[in-house]
């Protein structure tokens, strides 16, 4: 077989006739801008994951630009994050003015709570934790540690829609959060895009004049602001999208579920937590990280077998970039994480003939 990691063209060919015909109504209706089809959209993902408002942005960074600064963090703030991450968290915080503090994450990949608690200084204005490949982290020990020390929690959910802990979904549990909507996430849309989520009615008017050069509803510029604002012909495209989306999920953790069973006891291998294993966790598998000690071997043998894998973000976490001067940051789990992890195909293009051949090229290649 032959397995790319990713099948774009996937993307449109599962829905085609029904994004073909809604772009076209966009189109013929000119309505390319704030219009109707964003609205509609900003409502079904804020009932989809429970916030009480949502809003279209250009991308995820920039969303977490807006939140950060409609929190008010900016210069002299410092603002704890994992190293194990994309490099727009860090960067989102250093564009926001403030100061990135890159922790370390724990055996679950997820930020851990304890280089959370230890990296607060008098400095700290908030907590960014990252809800990654679909996971949720413990939001309860985070949300403990910013009660205790007065915190802001901006979340960066980019990779998690629709993921829960104990019931509740990620990107509602702080002040603002951030939701990715690039074309390989879960939701994602063709081109860029990112959503904004917030409890708060305040932060929500903030963050809307921020998208939107600082324009209030009438047109009145009342603040400075940004031009980001997530396009209409995108939202009707996500629109159809979110038809699927509760379907998407399932089929990503019934692919998980093959996952574990078919490499479960493979010494070398430390698989992430499986979809039915946590009450706590509902994982929606954006991504499906796995550790391998003889990683680079594998990852070879499989690329042999027509099996495409990839380590996540160059295979380096935010402190390693030698260009961003995290020079004295000492992040030991971290890094012998990045020497063992790396990713398996994981997306709804899979069939189950693909998965278990996935299974049965790794089992083949530690049976020597």
């Amino acid at each position: 077989m032959s397995i790319p990691f990713f099948r774009y063209p996937h993307l449109f060919a599962q829905q085609r006739e029904e994004i073909l015909n809604a772009m076209t109504a966009v189109m013929d209706r000119g309505a390319f801008i704030l219009q109707s089809d964003l609205v509609e959209f900003e409502t079904a993902i804020a009932n989809f994951t429970g916030a009480r408002h949502a809003l279209g942005v250009a991308n995820g960074t920039d969303a977490l630009i807006i939140a950060l600064r409609a929190a008010g963090i900016g210069p002299g703030d410092e603002v704890i994050v994992p190293s194990h991450t994309y490099v727009a968290s860090a960067a989102s915080i250093h564009f926001a003015g403030a100061t990135p503090v890159l922790v370390e994450c724990g055996p679950d990949h997820m930020i851990d709570p304890a280089a959370v608690e230890a990296a607060v200084t008098p400095r700290t204005g908030a907590i960014m934790p990252v809800q990654l490949n679909g996971r949720t982290c413990d939001m309860d020990a985070i949300q403990a540690i910013a009660d205790k020390h007065g915190l802001a929690i901006v979340e960066d959910a980019a990779q998690a829609i629709g993921s829960r802990f104990k019931g509740r979904t990620a990107g509602t549990f702080g002040i603002a959060a951030e939701i990715s909507l690039y074309p390989a996430k879960i939701l994602g849309c063709f081109g860029d895009g990112g959503v904004l989520l917030t409890n708060d009615a305040d932060m929500a008017r903030k963050m809307s004049l921020l998208r939107d050069h600082g324009r209030d509803e009438t047109g009145l510029v009342v603040t400075w602001g940004l031009n980001s604002r997530l396009d209409n012909l995108q939202a009707a495209v996500l629109n159809v999208k979110l038809q699927q989306l509760d379907a998407e999920i399932a089929r990503r953790r019934a692919i998980a579920r093959m996952y574990r069973e078919g490499l479960a006891g493979l010494e070398d291998l430390t698989l992430p937590p499986g979809p039915d294993g946590d009450a706590d966790h509902f994982d929606v598998y954006q991504n499906y990280e796995i550790e391998a000690g003889r990683r680079d071997e594998l990852r070879a043998q499989l690329e042999k077998d027509g099996i495409r894998t990839i380590i996540q973000w160059a295979g380096k976490p935010v402190h390693q970039f030698d260009g961003l001067g995290f020079k004295d940051v000492h992040l030991p789990f971290t890094d012998r994480l990045f020497t063992r992890c790396f990713l398996l195909p994981m997306n709804t293009s899979l069939t189950d003939d693909e998965v278990q051949y996935i299974c049965d090229r790794v089992r083949r290649f530690y049976a020597g």
